[in-house]
This record gives C-alpha cells, structure tokens and sequence, in this order.
C-alpha cells in the first residue's frame, strides 16, 4: 500500500478549501562547471574535563547539531578561489569556526578520514567558545578513549568520547584538529562558507592557543571535521536537509556561478540555517543538520572532484545515520540535469524511488523538495536547453506521488510569477541559478512548523 503522503508546507487558499493539499516549495541548486585550478605528531594525553555519566537509552540520546558532509581530499581551492588547503598535511593544525543548530551541555565531535590515501593521526582535538574580541575562551579537550591521541584509517572516521561542554544553538564555537606527523589528502567539505584557518607545515600543536598569532593561512573549506552531536532528550530529533549547493548555501557572485561570493562567509545564511532560527523561535526541538554538498548530483559520483558521492551512495552515511534523525527532506536533481553526463525526469524520479526506499527501510520519513527554475541560467539554461521541460516533469511527480511522507514546493515559493521558468529575481543570485540569501530565507519559510512539531512527538533513541 502506498504511504499516505502530506504536505509540509500550508497553501494559504487551504484556510477556505481544506481539502487542498499543502505543498511547500523548494529550489535547487547546481554549481555550474568549474574549472579546478590546482596550486598549490603525537602528544600526551590531557586530562580532559569529565562528561556526565550517559543516561539510559529511555531518558537521553544524542542528536546531531551540526555537520558537514565530506566531499573530496583532491581539490585545493575553495569555492571563494581565495583560500588554499595543503593536498599534503604535515604536523599542522586547523582551527575551524562552525555554529551548531542544538544546543546542550554534553557533546562529541565526528572526524573523517573517508578519502585520505594514508592514514591520519589527530595528535589533539580541543573545542573552544568564542570570544566577543575574536579570541578564544579556554579550549576543552575532546580526547578518544580516552588519549588525546588517535589514528584513522583511509575511509573511516571517529567520534570522540562525551566531553562536558555546553553549547548553544546558532551560536558559532570553534573546533582545532592537531595533525601529528604526515597525512595525504585531508578529507573536507569544499564548500564551507566559512573561514578556516590553519598553521604552517611543521608548526606543531597550536590547539590550546587562544589567538591567531600562528594560524597564518584561511580557507572556506573544514577539513577533517563532519559532525558535533549533543546529548539532549529523547524527544528532540533532527531532519536532514539533504541536497546539492541550493543546501549548502552557494552564493554565486557572477553569471558563471564560481567563484562563490565571500561576502555570505561566515553569515549562517543557508536556508537550514533560516530554518532553525524559525524552530528556535517556535520552541520546537528539532536540529536542522546540513548534509548539502555543492555540484552534487543524485544518479552520478563526482569522485575524486568536490561533487562529492552521488546522492544515493552517499545518502546512508550522510542522513540515514545521523545521529537522532527522524526525517530526511531531499532537494536535489537540478545538477543531474544540467552537468554532463545529462539525466532525464525518468532515471531522476527512480533515482527518488531508490531513496525513498532506504530512508522508509530505516523506519524514517522523507520529505522532497520540488527543483528550482533555473531556465535563464547557465548550466540549466544555455547549456542544457532540455533541462526545464525535465525540470517540469519531476515537479509534477513529486507533487503528485503517493511514496514519498511529505512535500515541501520550494519552487512555487521562489519562481517568478511574470516568468515560472526562472526564479524571482528578488530571491536570485547573480547567476540565476542559486538563491542569494533572500531566497534561501523564503525557502526556509515554505517549510511547515507544525509538520516539524509533529516529528518530536514519537521519541527517538537512536544513540
């Protein structure tokens, strides 16, 4: 029997005709084609401060606060073109700035070594709050069983112990990863839309500094850093916001798409940003966890490139085991019919099908985005003149499929009325293709709070 399927966003004419479904609207994002431009130690166990005893599985359960999904170890520019990250890691350290979207007193952080060629030693891991100067408050160490210290294998990851350390919904921390010795491709998320800084080759263990002094080179990408999870109650879950760059916030700055505009950086200006501060202002506790990667694409891998794994080979690492998940809203498939190799409505819709599958396997609701309108751009448009009328297609069979649990119809949020091909200028970046952050707020608004609410209402104990 198919599942019975809602919409998770109210149509104002439902107030007069309740029987009208709701739909809500999403767009998509694809970073246009890029041209890669390739430029270019163990130590003693800290005492670190002691997280409550867990509680059972019945009262707590962790949950996923922030995160970003790992795209490559090969590309070394960001998405900005204004920063670098080393192919080659040697007795560095790397102070990344991230804002969690739940907050709580007890916390674990997720590292990743998913595609390194060689096997990465974390010499120290701290975790600090901001300061209002810039600077840093103490940093509190994140040990691993215990020892400061651990080695990961290529393709694995590893989550440190509970640490006792409070934080605090969309209020940005910084975690600082201390590489003890030599490591070959560092595993990141390209597109962080925020500043990372890192110290020379060789510098040693800078994670207990409170300034700056050695971090002398940035870059907008997090290397090595994919998760941070809280302790919270069993009723407080996560929705995965899972898709391309229109998830990860891209911001083009030209006609062209890349680079990226610097001036979002370091903003929380992603729609699933938007989304929690309208959670948190609902007092609803759900965490809104990012798991968008930017140029991704469904059906096909962009491997070894910042495009990431496809969606459905990724999609079990990055949203179903999320830590305290309860629902995944998938928006994506505008770069599956823009970049080549060019996908039709048929083989998107299965591609659909297969993660609908996976996600109702786990016992987890998902929710899809209907695809922005991107005609008059320059993947979706010039270049892949067919893309709309696919486009259209897969609107249409996401607006009227009984599989899927929820709708969310960004695209009728953000089209232009005068032109349904294109998105409203007001909500569109220089490049027609991704949202500026306008539009990545009326995204955020087209989600239903009530369909939020209602996901807390059966507990979680996932972890």
């Amino acid at each position: 029997m198919p599942r019975q399927r809602h919409d998770a966003t109210p149509d104002p004419r439902s107030r007069a005709t309740p029987s009208r479904r709701h739909l809500i609207r999403v767009h998509t994002l694809v970073l246009a084609t890029v041209s890669v431009m390739i430029g270019s130690a163990g130590g003693a166990t800290p005492s670190a401060t002691a997280a409550p005893p867990h509680p059972s599985c019945a009262d707590r359960h962790y949950v996923g606060s922030w995160a970003a999904s790992p795209t490559d170890a090969s590309v070394p520019i960001d998405a900005a073109a204004t920063g670098k990250l080393p192919i080659v890691v040697r007795d560095q350290t790397f102070r990344m700035t991230i804002t969690p979207h739940l907050s709580g007193a007890t916390t674990r952080v997720r590292l990743s070594n998913r595609f390194g060629q060689t096997p990465v030693t974390f010499g120290r891991v701290t975790v600090a709050a901001l300061e209002p100067t810039g600077g840093l408050h103490p940093p509190t160490p994140a040990p691993f069983e215990g020892r400061a210290e651990t080695t990961v294998a290529p393709g694995h990851e590893v989550l440190s112990d509970p640490i006792a350390f409070p934080v605090t919904s969309m209020r940005p921390l910084v975690v600082t990863v201390y590489v003890a010795g030599t490591a070959t491709g560092p595993t990141k998320h390209w597109n962080a839309n925020a500043t990372t800084r890192y110290t020379a080759p060789g510098s040693g263990d800078h994670t207990h500094d409170r300034g700056r002094a050695a971090f002398t080179s940035t870059t907008g990408s997090w290397p090595f850093l994919t998760g941070l999870e809280v302790l919270s109650s069993r009723t407080t879950r996560s929705l995965v916001a899972f898709g391309d760059s229109i998830t990860d916030g891209f911001v083009g700055a030209n006609p062209l798409s890349i680079p990226a505009d610097r001036r979002v950086a370091d903003t929380d200006q992603r729609y699933p940003d938007f989304l929690q501060r309208r959670i948190n202002d609902a007092a609803i506790p759900v965490s809104v966890v990012n798991a968008g990667i930017s140029s991704n694409r469904i059906l096909t891998s962009g491997e070894p490139l910042m495009l990431g794994p496809s969606g459905i080979a990724r999609f079990t690492r990055d949203a179903l085991d999320q830590p305290g998940v309860a629902a995944v809203l998938v928006q994506e498939g505008i770069n599956d019919l823009g970049l080549p190799p060019q996908s039709d409505a048929a083989r998107i819709i299965a591609g659909y099908r297969q993660l609908i599958t996976m996600a109702h396997d786990r016992g987890l609701e998902i929710w899809l985005g209907t695809l922005l309108p991107a005609s008059d751009a320059l993947v979706n448009g010039v270049l892949a003149p067919a893309a709309e009328r696919q486009r259209q297609q897969i609107n249409a069979w996401i607006r009227s499929q009984r599989v899927a649990d929820r709708v969310v119809d960004f695209d009728r949020s953000l089209r232009d009325p005068e032109a349904p091909s294109r998105l409203r200028p007001s909500y569109s970046s220089p490049d027609r293709l991704h949202p500026n952050t306008t539009g990545y707020q009326a995204m955020a608004n087209t989600v239903a709070l009530s369909e939020l609410k209602r996901l807390t209402a059966t507990a979680g104990c996932t972890n």
